[in-house]
C-alpha cells in the first residue's frame, strides 16, 4: 500500500519524505489557504516546490466546476510537472473532464467519492485514482471502510486500472483498516503516519534495553 501525505505544509512533506516511506502528496485549495498560499501564480509555484521534494504523484485540484474550466485548469496544472495528478470532483462535468484528460494522457484523481456508483463511473472514465472520503462517511454514521472494501472488490473483479486512494483519514486505525481491505493508497496527515510507530511495549522494551546496557557498561 502506498502512503501519500495530505497537506500543503512543506516542512511536513519534507519530514515524511525523510522518513523514507512517502509515495506522494495530495492537497487542495483549503490546505493551500491554511498555509497562507494565495494567488494563482503562488499556488502554481507551491505545487512545483512540492514536486521538487517528493518522487511520486502530487494531486493538484481544479477550482472550476464547468467542463471547459476544468479542462483549462487541468491542462495548466498538468503542464507544471509530470508528477502532477489533476484532482477533479465526481460531478457530471467532472466525469466528462476526467474522460477528456485521461484520453490526453493526463493523470487524474476523482475526489469527493462517497458511493460505489460514483467510483465505478470514475473508473469507467479512466481516472488514475478515486478518492473515497472515509472519515467524512464515518462522521455521518456510515462505515467508510466498508465502502473501500466494496470498491476494491469490484475494481478487482472488473480489472479496472484505477487505484483506490483512501482519503479523509482520521487516525492510525483507519490506515491499518484500509490496508486490511486492500486499498492501493492512503493519504493522511503526518501525525497519523507517525502514530503507526507508537506502541507502549516498544517504549518499555527500549527503556529496559537502555537500562541493561547502562548496567553492563558501568
Amino acid at each position: 500500500m502506498k502512503f501519500f501525505i495530505d497537506t500543503a505544509n512543506i516542512e511536513q512533506i519534507k519530514e515524511a519524505q525523510e522518513l523514507g516511506i512517502l509515495d506522494g502528496v495530495t492537497t487542495n485549495p483549503s490546505l493551500m489557504a491554511k498555509e497562507g498560499i494565495k494567488g494563482h501564480e503562488n499556488i502554481k509555484k507551491h505545487y512545483k516546490k512540492i514536486c521538487e521534494i517528493v518522487d511520486g504523484d502530487v494531486s493538484a485540484e481544479v477550482i472550476a466546476t464547468d467542463f471547459e474550466g476544468m479542462i483549462k485548469e487541468g491542462e495548466e496544472l498538468a503542464s507544471l510537472d509530470e508528477q502532477i495528478v489533476v484532482k477533479i470532483p465526481v460531478t457530471r462535468n467532472g466525469i466528462k473532464a476526467i474522460k477528456y484528460l485521461s484520453e490526453k494522457g493526463i493523470s487524474t484523481n476523482c475526489t469527493l467519492v462517497f458511493s460505489v456508483g460514483q467510483a465505478i463511473l470514475a473508473a469507467k472514465a479512466g481516472a488514475s485514482y478515486i478518492s473515497p472520503f472515509i472519515g467524512r462517511l464515518d462522521d455521518n454514521s456510515t462505515n467508510g471502510i466498508e465502502l473501500i472494501e466494496k470498491i476494491v472488490e469490484i475494481f478487482d473483479y472488473y480489472e479496472y486500472d484505477t487505484e483506490v486512494l483512501a482519503a479523509s483519514i482520521r487516525h492510525t486505525m483507519h490506515i491499518v483498516q484500509c490496508a486490511e481491505v486492500g486499498a492501493d493508497v492512503v493519504t493522511c496527515p503526518l501525525n497519523a503516519i507517525i502514530g503507526l510507530l507508537k506502541h507502549p511495549l516498544t517504549d518499555i522494551g527500549l527503556e529496559n534495553f537502555l537500562k541493561d546496557h547502562k548496567k553492563l557498561n558501568k
